[in-house]
């Protein structure tokens, strides 16, 4: 199983930045995926969550109206746009999946089984 995200950089507060993340080796359609958030102060913390229903997303209060979780069954993708970026955005950026199987998606970090590693976002003022 591997997931290898991209498009994290450096942009000003007020910016966007478009994560992507693909993903082999597992049975895409049936995965709840994630994007979490670390910085070497906070532990892991949610982002958003999309799971295999097109309309089951969940947000981070933190992230919710700005950030827009999304998926591609069909390319194995799963994207986040981030819009209205601030400092407190700022953190190394990771993408997750875990099966279905329990019916619905966790949310917390250590619920899910495989990780990308990592993609920078720095956001400055």
């Amino acid at each position: 199983v591997q997931l290898a995200e991209s498009g994290g950089g450096s942009v000003h507060a007020g910016g966007s930045l478009k994560l992507s993340c693909v993903i082999s080796g597992l049975p895409f359609a049936d995965y709840c995926l994630g994007w979490f958030r670390q910085t070497p102060e906070m532990e892991r913390e949610l982002g958003a969550i999309a799971g295999i229903d097109d309309d089951s997303t969940t947000y981070a209060d933190s992230v919710k109206g700005r950030f827009t979780i999304s998926r591609d069954n069909a390319k194995n993708t799963l994207d986040l746009q981030m819009n209205s970026l601030n400092p407190e955005d700022t953190a190394m950026y990771y993408c997750a999946a875990v099966s279905a199987a329990a019916g619905h998606c966790m949310l917390l970090p250590g619920d899910y089984t495989y990780w990308g590693q990592g993609t920078q976002v720095t956001v400055s003022s």
